[in-house]
C-alpha cells in the first residue's frame, strides 16, 4: 500500500506542481507518481493536470515495490543542535548540498547523515529524511525526519505554516521602514532557468522583513517566511532593492549600487562576504509527535563573522555565540 501522504493546498494550482514542492521531488517524479494512479483526493484518482482548490487534501500512495536507493555514506562533520526518536534539526554550514544531485551524488547533508548512522523516513527519490531545503550557500538550521510519520507530519505543518521559520541576512541599504511585506509570485527565470524571478502568473510568495540594525551601507534583518519558495527571500529582497550582501546571482550591483561617502565602506564589506550572508537562526514549531514546542536558534556563522565585526564596529561587544541576541534579534518586537 506504500506510505500515506496528505497534504492541503493553500492555492489553486496544477496537482503535479503541488506535489513537486509540497514532497520536494521533481516535476518528473511528480507527474510519474499521478500517472502511475497513486494520487488520489478522496476516492478520485487525479491526473496531473487537475487543478486542485483551497482545502482540498490529496493523498499520495508511495508504491512499496520502489528499489530501494544506494546512498553512499560520507564521514562529513555536522552540527545537530536536537535529536530524538523521530526527527534531528542540523546547523547547515555553507557550502553543504542538502541532497543528492547531479555534481553532487556523495558529498551533500544526506550522505553526511548515512554515514553517521542516523535513521531516515522514506521521503522522495534521493532525499531520505529531507522536508525543506536550503540553498548550499546558505547556512543554518534545517529539519530531518527519521521517522515516515513525522516526514508527514512535518510536512503538512509546513503547507500549514505552522513552521516558524526565520532567517538573519546583511543587506544593502535600509529598509523603508521597521517591517516590510513582500508578497510577489515566483517562477523559473524566462531565459535562465537557474534563476527565479517574480513573474505575474507564478507561484504564491510572501517574506516579512524586519529592519534590526543599521550601520552605515548595510543593515540586519530579520526575514519570516510565509512560503518556502526556492531563492524566495534573495529574489524578494533584490527586488525591493536591498539584495543580500555577498548574494552572486540577485545582487542588484553590490557595493556598486551604494553612492557618496559610504562607497568605500560598502567595497570593504563586500570584500569580507565569502557568500550570501543569509542564515537560517531560528525554527520554532510543535514536536510532530508529542505535540511539545520546540524552539531552535543558530548563531551568527562563523564565515561571516568578520562581516558582522567590521558592519557594527566597537558597538558589538558580544562574541559571535552571543551577537544576535545581543542585536535583540530574536526578540524584534520586544
Amino acid at each position: 500500500m506504500g506510505v500515506e501522504f496528505s497534504v492541503v493546498p493553500v492555492q489553486v494550482e496544477r496537482v503535479d506542481r503541488f506535489l513537486a514542492d509540497q514532497l520536494q521531488i521533481s516535476r518528473t517524479a511528480a507527474a510519474r507518481l499521478v500517472a502511475g494512479g497513486h494520487v488520489s483526493c478522496g476516492a478520485r484518482v487525479l491526473r496531473a493536470s487537475h487543478i486542485l482548490a483551497h482545502g482540498d487534501v490529496v493523498s499520495v500512495a508511495v508504491p512499496e515495490d520502489e528499489p530501494p536507493r544506494n546512498i553512499p555514506p560520507n564521514p562529513i562533520p555536522l552540527t545537530v543542535i536536537h535529536e530524538d526518536d523521530d526527527l534531528a534539526v542540523i546547523d547547515k554550514p555553507a557550502g553543504l548540498v542538502v541532497h543528492p544531485a547531479p555534481g553532487h551524488w556523495d558529498d551533500t547533508l544526506v550522505n553526511a547523515l548515512v554515514a553517521r548512522g542516523t535513521t531516515l523516513s522514506g521521503g522522495a527519490e534521493g532525499r531520505p529524511g529531507i522536508v525543506h531545503r536550503l540553498d548550499r550557500e546558505t547556512s543554518g538550521l534545517i529539519i530531518v525526519s527519521k521517522t515516515d510519520l513525522a516526514h508527514r507530519r512535518l510536512g503538512q505543518m509546513i503547507a500549514a505554516r505552522k513552521v516558524t521559520r526565520v532567517y538573519a541576512a546583511m543587506i544593502w541599504g535600509h529598509l523603508d521602514h521597521d517591517k516590510v511585506e513582500i508578497d510577489a509570485p515566483l517562477a523559473r527565470h524566462p531565459k535562465d532557468r537557474k534563476r527565479m524571478a517574480i513573474i505575474p502568473d507564478g507561484r504564491a510568495a510572501r517574506t516579512d522583513a524586519y529592519q534590526i540594525a543599521r550601520f552605515g551601507p548595510v543593515s540586519l534583518v530579520r526575514l519570516e517566511l510565509h512560503t518556502g519558495r526556492t531563492h524566495q527571500i534573495r529574489v524578494h529582497l533584490e527586488s525591493i532593492g536591498h539584495p543580500v550582501v555577498g548574494d552572486p546571482i540577485y545582487a542588484g550591483g553590490g557595493a556598486k549600487r551604494i553612492t557618496g561617502i559610504g562607497r568605500q565602506q560598502a567595497k570593504a564589506l563586500e570584500l569580507l562576504a565569502p557568500r550570501q550572508a543569509l542564515h537560517a537562526a531560528l525554527l520554532a514549531f510543535r514536536h510532530p509527535i508529542s505535540g511539545d514546542p520546540l524552539e531552535l536558534r543558530s548563531p551568527w556563522p562563523i564565515d561571516l563573522w568578520p562581516l558582522l565585526q567590521a558592519a557594527v564596529g566597537e558597538d558589538l561587544s558580544a562574541d559571535r555565540a552571543g551577537a544576535l541576541a545581543a542585536l535583540r534579534f530574536f526578540d524584534p518586537h520586544a
